[in-house]
């Protein structure tokens, strides 16, 4: 599965480039970007293991920045 979700206070290019290096290890992500240009994150993974991954994901988006969230 493959969804593309809104980022909201994303305020640095290098934040940006961290949370998609350290959500494209999470373990099952075939694929994900984090676009600081257009406020977008893409996140590619398993259908049954995409709901967990997403958690992840948003877990790491607020360690690296706590202000910015993934709405959706």
């Amino acid at each position: 599965m493959k969804k593309k979700f809104k980022l909201e206070d994303l305020d640095c290019a290098n934040c940006a480039a961290k949370m998609e290096a350290a959500i494209k290890k999470i373990d099952g992500v075939i694929d994900a970007s984090v676009n600081f240009m257009t406020q977008k994150f893409t996140l590619e993974a398993p259908d049954d293991r995409f709901d967990a991954i997403l958690a992840e994901a948003k877990a790491i988006c607020a360690k690296v920045e706590p202000d910015c969230r993934i709405l959706g």
